[in-house]
Parts: structure tokens; C-alpha cells; sequence
């Protein structure tokens, strides 16, 4: 889906110059069917990925000269649908249809994943929830991040098109929402009025994007935009879990003596941090070890029948939670462990001072011996310090944020649904467009922060459902509401139960999240070509691009996606830029579209950057013209 259309011509020219004499006689007949025909499957794959009918595809085939920018023109330029036809057509195609089938699709797996996802989802929004309190001043918690990770997921387990994607906290949109704080400090009004109006307008940008169709800019995001982006949210879950460079997170901070997880124990006189340290560091990456381990045991000869390595695989990363839970509070329990910093009851964050409620208890007020009181769940949009352009000017932040939260959810959709995952039960990014933003306006209201899509937990979830190949390779994905919606509704249990979620072990959840991000990894072409720098060039593993692009076009090519990387990883962990976030993720598709044609022919962007059933063709016509495995220059470069 979403990737460019190409043609073949240069292969053609390059066929007809170098091929031999028997091979270029081909028919011109022959070579406009065969260029027809491409052209038809590829449309044809575009709009049904997108929800457009048959009516869509043009019955007009492309002309010798059409080149990238020409085509994707031309598909964007395609009749579209009534102004709601499109939400329209993704009701039906996907809950319309499925509904019944996904609320029934129960099985082990589904207990399996449901607990894996359990861990996988609290821990971020506990830890998430600490991190706003501090940026937004307590008016945002760990409750708030609770409460709306439980409704926003139940409803949209009921709800969404898309079930497999899991909603939750971003590291973008945390740093906006810090942003947000600091401009309403600046303009004297309050943080929480303001955010409710900036959340409306994302809400109604969100609408309107949806009926107008932009959705279809997402069509641009090739391969190219996607391996960046996933590539930088699994590094931003390892590089966490290990040690973060810019805070204090990760196993590697509990060997300095000074990290606030030794704080409580500091004065205890038999209390050592090394001891602390080695065996957080024993129970973080022995987490990661064992699921991985268990995870291929449905492979392996081990164990009596088929049924049961199958259970245990299904069940791995819950085994290894409990295990080395276990293993932390009854074998080593004299040694102090980071826990959980779990709020004390289930109230909102902000304790007021006074009754006007502009005061932090006890922090701000010292003096004061009693708080007034915990804020009012629902946001006073009308209190604005009588600033009455407040909700006007709102709009502006507010295309800022939407941006960031339509591409972020817009791209992990598109990561989801590529081809090799199998899915089968439809797309609706119009509709869910409209979903996710009627979450963010009604979190708005509640003083709840946003949620969009997260990608690494969206993408486990894909890969806990599916069932594969010894080689990794998708079968078939069990389509199900039941795992999503089992998820949070044990995320809202555990609100009323967060003493049981403080016995997990951080060093356990630490090792989870490096296990979610090497997962995410695993299937990354994007760092399977960053590896092969490190690879003798007659080694390379055996893809199309290994064969037919020279390795110093390939390695270019990585290299200009490892320099957005960083750029992007950069501007995320700086503060005082992270908002232009979202735009320098937008700048990845215009160098996409109009840079990389400059450096690399038509057919070294199919081979690197097209979904695998145009590969197959360009490979397919290869085969025709009588071309054999060749590469534009040595092996040895």
C-alpha cells in the first residue's frame, strides 16, 4: 500500500543495449501487455488497499514516458468517492463485515497475547503518566494516563476498524503536551483550558481530514518513510530499556550510586546499589533471554506434541515475567528493587490548594496544612483569565499537533497492513481517523492526555496474533477484537488494584520493552541493509536488492536513512526542538518522491523501496527479457 508506481523502462533500455540478440526481439505487443498488465495490478492493489473500488483504476495504460512523480500523480488525480463515501466504504469493509467474526475469534492465543499486551501497555502509561506530572506540572498523572489507556482502548477494541492497533502514549505527542504547559504559563491562562481547546481543534482538523480525504497523502509514505519511522520508535524502546543518553532511564542506571531508585534504601546500613544493580541487570535482560528463548520452542523438537510447544510459545513473554517476578521476590528478597511508583487511590492528580484550584498541594502552597481538594474531573473551557481569543488562537498549536498525531497514526496503520502481514480483514483510515480524534476531544475535556497509535505495541500485537514460518515469515494473523479488548479492560482493573501492579519488578518491564523493540526490529529491511555494512560483500543474504543493485547504491541508499534517523531521534530527545517533530517526519516523503530519483535509477527504487508484489513483477519481466541475477557492479565494492 502507499507505494509508488513504476515502470520498467530503463530495465527495457538497458535489456535492449546489453541483452543478447535472441532476447531482443521481443514484440512491442509483448511489451505493452506486460507493461499494462503491471499497471493494472498495481492500481488495482492501491485503491483496494485504500478502500476504492474497481471504479478508481483508470482504464487508461501509462505511457512510455511516465516516471515516478507522473504516476503517483496520476493515482492521486483518480475520481473519488462522495464527500463521506470513504468512511463510508471502511464501516463496511471492516466492522461492517468482521464484527461478529473478530468479537467470536477466541482461543488460547488470545489469553496469551491479552496478558503479554497487559504488561506491555501498564507499565508505558504508568511510567508515561510520571513524566506529564512533571511536565504539566500535575495537572496530567499516571491516573489520567491509566484512565484514558483503559477507555480509549476498550472503546476502541468495540469500536475501531483496525483491532490490532493498540493506542497509548507517545514520546511526541508528551513533548507537545509540554510545549502546550509552557505556552499557557506564557500566556497566563490555564493549562488545562488551554489543552481542552487545542484538543477540540485537533478533533475537528481530524474531521475534516477524514471527509476531505487526506488520507490519501499517506498513499506517499512508501517503504522509504515507514523503515525510518519503525526503525526509531523500536530504538526508542531499547536504548530505553538498556540506558537512555538523555534521562536517567534503563538498566545502566541503577550502577550509579546516585540514581533516585537508591534513594529510599540510601540509608539502610546493609544496603549495596551494586548488588542492586548487577541483579537488575539479571532480571531485565534474563526477561528478554527467556522469552526469546520460549518464543522458539513451537519450532524446536522439544517438549511432547505439537499443541504444547505451541502454548508455550503463545505464553512466553508471561512466563518470563512471572518467573523472574518470582525469582526477584522470593529468591533474592533481601536485595531492594525498583518498583513501581503507582498513585495511592484512583483521583485525579492535581490537589488543589484553595478552591480556585490554581495552586499545586502541597508544593505551592507550604503553608497550607490541608488541600481543598483533588480538580474536577471536567475541564472549564470558559475559564480563560478573560483572554476570550484563547480558543481562536488554540487552532494554531493545534494544525501543529494534528499533524504529528495524523502521521504518527497514519504510518503505524500503514506498517500494519503492508502485504507480508496477511491481513484480511480490511482498512479504515477514514473512519478511524475520525475515531481516534473524537478520543482526543473527549480526553481533552476530561484533562486526559492523548493517545495515538503505538507502534511498537501495535506491531507486537500483530506479531503475537500471527502465526509463522520457522523463518519468520506470516501465515496468517488470527483477526480478533477479544486481545485489544481483554487488554484494557485488566488495565482498568488494575486501577483499583495497583498495589499488585507495584510487585512487578521495573527491571522485569525493562527487559519487556527490549523485547518488544528487538522484535520490531527483527523485520526491519531498513537495519537488515544497516548490517550488511558490517558484512563481507560475498556473504550479502539473498534479496532482489543484493542481486540487482551494487552494493555502494545500496549502502547510499541505508545511509540516507540512517542520517533521518538520527535527525529524527535528535529532535525528539531535545526538548527545545521536539516539536518540529512531526514536520521532519514529513519531510522524509518530498526527499522520497523528489530527491531519491535524482541519486538512484527507477529500477534501484523498486528493488529497495517497492512492496514485495511489485518486486515480484520487476523480476518477473527481468526473467522475460532474458536478464540473469546482475548486479550494476561487483560484489567487492
Amino acid at each position: 500500500m502507499g507505494n509508488t508506481t513504476v515502470k520498467l523502462n530503463q530495465h527495457e533500455d538497458q535489456v535492449r543495449n546489453s541483452a543478447p540478440s535472441s532476447h531482443s526481439t521481443k514484440s512491442e505487443t509483448e511489451k505493452k501487455k506486460v507493461r499494462g498488465l503491471k499497471h493494472q495490478q498495481t492500481a488495482e492493489t492501491t485503491n483496494t488497499f485504500f478502500g476504492r473500488g474497481d471504479d478508481n483504476v483508470s482504464d487508461n495504460p501509462p505511457s512510455d514516458h511516465d516516471n515516478v512523480t507522473e504516476v503517483v500523480d496520476a493515482d492521486v488525480s483518480s475520481p473519488r468517492k462522495s464527500l463521506c463515501g470513504n468512511i463510508i466504504n471502511d464501516i463496511k469493509q471492516t466492522i461492517g463485515t468482521h464484527w461478529v467474526k473478530e468479537m467470536t475469534n477466541f482461543n488460547q492465543k488470545t489469553i496469551a497475547v491479552s496478558f503479554f499486551l497487559f504488561f506491555a501497555a501498564v507499565a508505558p502509561a504508568i511510567t508515561f503518566g510520571a513524566i506529564y506530572a512533571k511536565v504539566t506540572h500535575n495537572y496530567i498523572g499516571a491516573i489520567e494516563m491509566l484512565a484514558a489507556t483503559a477507555w480509549c482502548g476498550i472503546f476502541y477494541a468495540l469500536v475501531g476498524g483496525m483491532p490490532i492497533m493498540i493506542n497509548g502514549g507517545t514520546g511526541p505527542v508528551l513533548a507537545f503536551s509540554g510545549v502546550l504547559y509552557k505556552l499557557s504559563q506564557s500566556m497566563d491562562v490555564p493549562f488545562l483550558t488551554f489543552n481542552a481547546w487545542v484538543g477540540l481543534w485537533v478533533c475537528a482538523y481530524m474531521l475534516i481530514g477524514a471527509v476531505t480525504d487526506l488520507n490519501r497523502i499517506i498513499q506517499y509514505a512508501t517503504r522509504f518513510t515507514d523503515e525510518i519511522f519503525a526503525l526509531l520508535i523500536s530504538a526508542i524502546f531499547i536504548i530505553d530499556a538498556l540506558g537512555s543518553p538523555f534521562q536517567p532511564v534503563g538498566l545502566y542506571y541503577y550502577f550509579q550510586e546516585d540514581h533516585k531508585s537508591h534513594d529510599e534504601n540510601e540509608n539502610e546500613q546493609d544496603y549495596s546499589y551494586i548488588a542492586t544493580a548487577l541483579l537488575s541487570l539479571v532480571l531485565g535482560l534474563g526477561t528478554t533471554m527467556v522469552a526469546f528463548m520460549l518464543r522458539k520452542v513451537k519450532f524446536s523438537p522439544f517438549c511432547c506434541s505439537a499443541s504444547v510447544r505451541s502454548s508455550v510459545t503463545d505464553f512466553s513473554v508471561t512466563a518470563a515475567i512471572l518467573f523472574f517476578t518470582v525469582l526477584d521476590k522470593v529468591i533474592f528478597k533481601n536485595v531492594d528493587t525498583e518498583t513501581l511508583n503507582v498513585p495511592d487511590k484512583f483521583a485525579p492528580s492535581f490537589n488543589c490548594c484553595t478552591s480556585a484550584c490554581d495552586a499545586f498541594f502541597p508544593d505551592d502552597c507550604p503553608n497550607v496544612e490541608v488541600a481543598w481538594g483533588r480538580r474536577p474531573w471536567i475541564v472549564d473551557l470558559f475559564d480563560l483569565n478573560g483572554k476570550t481569543w484563547v480558543p481562536f488562537m488554540a487552532a494554531l498549536p493545534a494544525l501543529l499537533a494534528f499533524v504529528l498525531v495524523f502521521l504518527d497514526d497514519g504510518i503505524t496503520w500503514h506498517l500494519i497492513n503492508h502485504p507480508s502481514h496477511k491481513l484480511k480483514h480490511g482498512v479504515s483510515y477514514h473512519y478511524d481517523t475520525i475515531i481516534v480524534g473524537f478520543m482526543i476531544g473527549v480526553n481533552s475535556v476530561l484533562g486526559l492526555p492523548w493517545l495515538v497509535a503505538a507502534t511498537v505495541r501495535s506491531l507486537n500485537h500483530l506479531h503475537a496474533l500471527g502465526n509463522k514460518t520457522s523463518d519468520n515469515k506470516f501465515i496468517d494473523v488470527q483477526e480478533t477484537r477479544l486481545s485489544n479488548l481483554f487488554v484494557h479492560v485488566m488495565v482498568l482493573a488494575s486501577i483499583f488494584a495497583l498495589n499488585v501492579i507495584k510487585l512487578i519488578p521495573v527491571p522485569v518491564l525493562y527487559g519487556v520493552f527490549l523485547f518488544m523493540g528487538l522484535v520490531s526490529l527483527s523485520t526491519n529491511q531498513m537495519w537488515g541493509r544497516f548490517m550488511m555494512y558490517f558484512m563481507q560483500p560475498s556473504k550479502y543474504p539473498d534479496h532482489p536488492y543484493t542481486k540487482h543493485v551494487s552494493p555502494r547504491k545500496m549502502h547510499c541508499y541505508t545511509l540516507i536513512q540512517m542520517g533521518l534517523f538520527g535527525l529524527l531521534y535528535a529532535v525528539k530527545s531535545y526538548k527545545t526542538i521536539s516539536i518540529a517533530f512531526p514536520l521532519v517526519i514529513a519531510a522524509c516523503i518530498p526527499i522520497r518522491l523528489y530527491v531519491l530519483p535524482r541519486i538512484f535509477s527507477q529500477d534501484e527504487l523498486i528493488l529497495l523501496d517497492a512492496e514485495d508484489k511489485e518486486i515480484d513483477a520487476w523480476m518477473r519481466d527481468a526473467a522475460d527479457a532474458g536478464i540473469e541475477a546482475q548486479v550494476d557492479t561487483s560484489r567487492s565494492e
